[in-house]
């Protein structure tokens, strides 16, 4: 095989990927990376990827086949690919699928006798037809609690099965859970090819691909996943377009009350679902219907820490045939605890990005499901479909009166005192007036900063304080223009829908997260002059190709979108923005630096 000197890649030996982000084809190389490896690095002029065994095990569960990663890095590489390295991707990817999760019914294709129905309708079979991996199964003792030996493999509780399988990927074994679903209860529901605005609707090809990623073909092993999409690429069509292929009663699980009344109105507006048959369960309402949408919040409230969690019921209350969890990667603990034991039902996780905090993403990959369908966001701003972003990273010094407050506080003072720079204030007041035409996010973490800047600007707050409905009232106005500036708090990082938001200046933030600094960025990405996807109606079937669509001339002629991050100079905030830029850089997108003198 001929290697091309100029090629973007280059594949080391430690499975580690670098990628010159100036060559021809960097841009593609990355796309074409990102299925199976992880961003690590992101400077300036390289870029460091590492092949993970979760990165394997994510690909080879969207069905990504070890010759397609071989293609990948053949094609982009701009050296010989160090000996042996590919077969061990071979070998890791090999490990999905070699242990099976199925019923007795499946193992043996005969149903169960009639007097043995009700226990095989209680239990699962562990099967893999390597004897040594059957006996290193056998060994753990992670997993004697959960297993019972039979000759074809090992016994398991019903409501072991994601306890099982979280198990088996810490000892480097993902399960391919091929066990059968639930159906739920029968749930009609359509798309409309009309809005009830008027507008016409359809849902874009990428959101029917990635419907057809996450269904597969109906069988076994498939009907359940992760999709990453961008902030503002329309995920809630994609979770609306699986109900309608499933089409069964529907358990949705968001992380606020503004997200729970954006997805009762996405729902009337872009389905055939009466009013009746949608309910909302959050601490203003607690109500069941076919489709019920909480909040993780409700969900995990308990009186004291030693108390069971009482609205686990809801997980029981109908017969679902699907959990949707909005924000996947946000997903609570003890809603992992409930999942593990719900793998019976079918499970869509929608977000921007898998990262965790907590480094918990082998959890989401095992009890929710693997990551079926992502797409570059840069991909998605090329075709219009989201806005263009401009990041900047704008550096203050701190005044000379807080110098040495600083340089002797505890690492944690150190943080709150660079993130709450007086100067920030100033200088989010000049951005503001530098864009007379944008509608403004200003965001933060800590209250007192935001409460003095709400003053300042003559701007109203959000914060978690706030009750909803006055949340909604402001987000109203904001939709409207007759507020051009909102100051929020960290209940901005999660799903609100302000689809004229052009601006965000970040003042403050949680230490170093990535997780958050694509929510935040998220929310100014949705392309400006379009209110949904207002293009010509499709039908979403298995069998049809995606349509090509033309981009429509309100997108084309949208404003761009801008991300300002406000850091105090020569201190621990530089850092921790250092590490939240790696997101920018994950996703393609460039950010400047600037410093502002007095």
């Amino acid at each position: 095989m001929a290697i091309e000197s100029a090629n973007p890649l280059i594949v080391q030996s430690d499975r580690t990927l670098l990628l010159d982000v100036h060559a021809p084809g960097a841009e593609d190389a990355r796309a074409a990376v990102m299925p199976f490896a992880e961003l690590e690095k992101s400077p300036e002029h390289i870029h460091t990827y590492r092949i993970t065994p979760l990165s394997l095990w994510n690909a080879a569960g969207a069905g990504f086949a070890p010759e397609d990663i071989v293609t990948v890095l053949n094609t982009y590489t701009r050296y010989p690919i160090p000996a042996g390295i590919l077969e061990g991707f071979s070998d890791t990817m090999a490990r999905y699928g070699k242990i099976r999760l199925l019923s007795a019914e499946q193992l043996t294709g005969m149903p169960p006798e009639p007097e043995s129905a009700a226990e095989a309708a209680d239990e699962l079979l562990l099967v893999c037809e390597d004897k040594a991996v059957l006996e290193e199964i056998g060994a753990a003792r992670s997993l004697e609690k959960y297993l019972q030996r039979t000759s074809l493999g090992f016994r398991l509780r019903l409501v072991d099965r994601g306890s099982v399988k979280r198990e088996l990927i810490k000892l480097g074994w993902p399960v391919k859970d091929e066990a059968p679903f639930v159906k739920g209860e029968d749930l009609a529901i359509e798309l409309r090819t009309l809005g009830t605005s008027g507008r016409p609707f359809a849902p874009r090809d990428y959101q029917i691909e990635a419907v057809r990623s996450v269904f597969g073909n109906g069988g076994p092993g498939t009907g359940y996943g992760v999709v990453v999409l961008p902030c503002g690429s329309g995920k809630t069509v994609v979770g609306m377009a699986f109900m309608t292929l499933l089409k069964t009663n529907t358990l949705i699980l968001t992380t606020n009350v503004a997200a729970v009344h954006q997805w009762i109105e996405e729902l009337l507006d872009k389905t055939s679902l009466r009013q009746e048959e949608i309910a909302e369960y959050t601490g203003d309402s607690k109500s069941v219907a076919p489709v019920t949408i909480a909040t993780y919040q409700i969900i995990t409230w308990r009186p004291d820490k030693a108390a069971d969690f009482p609205h686990f019921k809801l997980f029981r209350e109908r017969p679902w045939g699907l959990i949707i969890y909005d924000e996947v990667h946000l997903l609570p603990a003890p809603v992992f605890r409930v999942t593990a034991e719900l793998q019976a039902v079918r499970r869509l996780g929608l977000t921007a990005t898998l990262i965790r905090e907590d480094g918990a993403e082998d959890a989401v990959f095992s009890l929710v499901g693997p990551k079926r369908y992502d797409v570059p966001w840069k991909d998605l701003e090329g075709k219009g479909w989201i806005a263009e972003a401009f990041c900047t990273e704008i550096r203050l010094d701190l005044p000379e009166e807080l110098k040495i407050p600083y340089a002797v506080a505890a690492s944690r003072e150190k943080y709150r005192i660079a993130s709450e720079n007086p100067r920030k204030e100033e200088a989010v007041r000049q951005l503001i007036e530098n864009h007379p035409e944008d509608q403004i996010l200003v965001i933060g973490q800590y209250i007192s900063q935001l409460e003095s800047l709400a003053r300042i600007l003559k701007a109203p707050l959000i914060t978690g304080k706030t009750p909803n409905p006055e949340r909604e009232r402001i987000y109203n106005a904001f939709k409207r223009g007759e507020v051009r500036v909102i100051v929020v708090s960290k209940v901005a990082n999660f799903a609100i829908d302000l689809p004229d938001a052009s601006m965000a200046v970040q003042v403050s933030g949680s230490f170093g997260s990535r997780q958050e600094e694509a929510q935040r960025l998220g929310r100014i990405l949705r392309p400006k002059g379009v209110e949904s996807e207002d293009i010509g109606a499709q039908k979403l079937s298995q069998e049809q190709e995606p349509p090509e669509q033309e981009m429509p001339d309100s997108m084309i002629k949208g404003r761009n979108s801008w991300f300002f991050t406000l850091v105090s100079r020569y201190t621990v905030e530089e850092d921790f923005a250092a590490n939240r830029q790696k997101f920018l850089a994950e996703q393609g997108y460039k950010y400047s630096i600037q410093h502002w003198a007095d």
